[in-house]
């Protein structure tokens, strides 16, 4: 239980920093003890309230024209994604998924480093936008969602309010589909719930320190945790 607490105490730091890559953290910290089945329900209770609490805080920073549009794709993504899984190897799939993650986080440290020289494109934003729906619908990995939203938001706070809003209305589905499919069981739930008060402890730290950091240090840690998920999508699926 130890590592567990550890884990969720850590991931959710993250969490509150950057507004994403909890799950990668978490389940990269439990997967040489546990089983995927066992962590994934786990990490979408914890992570629900934590959304909800991100969305709230930054609310002001909402914008329709972001979160609707991918939640619409987010949520679409399953319908491909239960054809995939049947019928291509989902391994290659996350290889694939990772080298473009880790091509999109390059291109943003470029943009980073050198602001105002490179413009969006709307074609790539739209392709973008539809494949981070599927991928997410597809394996709950929010690493190419978060490429797309730090694109077309300007500050932390606009990216964490869109992307937890997306994340909420993603979980919300995938609670009632694990209920209906009894992966969430009793056990889950109480499991998840003494761990509820590490991961809002973590998430309090990771807020925190978010306050106090420069706009451009958050993007930065954003840039180092995708170019770090589409490195571990590769490892763990080669």
């Amino acid at each position: 239980m130890g590592l567990w607490i550890f884990a969720t105490f850590t991931s959710y730091i993250i969490k509150g920093l950057c507004g994403f890559a909890n799950t990668m953290v978490f389940t990269a910290m439990l997967s040489f003890g546990s089983v995927n089945a066992n962590i994934s329900p786990v990490d979408l209770l914890l992570g629900y309230p934590a959304n909800a609490i991100l969305t709230w805080k930054n609310r002001k920073s909402l914008d329709p024209k972001v979160f609707i549009p991918l939640s619409a794709m987010v949520l679409a993504g399953s319908i491909p994604g239960s054809f995939l899984l049947k019928n291509v190897d989902a391994s290659a799939i996350k290889v694939v998924f990772g080298v473009m993650i880790i091509l999109l986080g390059s291109e943003m440290y470029l943009r980073e480093r050198h602001p105002g020289k490179m413009k969006n494109s709307k074609i790539v934003l739209a392709v973008i936008g539809v494949i981070a729906g599927v991928l997410c619908g597809l394996f709950g990995v929010g690493a190419l969602l978060a490429a797309y939203v730090s694109r077309v938001t300007d500050n932390g706070s606009g990216f964490k309010a869109n992307i937890s809003m997306v994340f909420l209305v993603e979980s919300t589905f995938r609670i009632g589909l694990y209920i209906v499919l009894k992966i969430l069981t009793r056990g889950i739930f109480l499991q998840s719930l003494a761990l509820f008060p590490f991961s809002l402890l973590g998430l309090w730290v990771g807020m925190k320190c978010s306050s106090k950091m420069d706009d451009r240090i958050v993007k930065m840690l954003i840039v180092i945790l995708l170019i770090v998920s589409g490195i571990s999508l590769i490892a763990t699926n080669l």
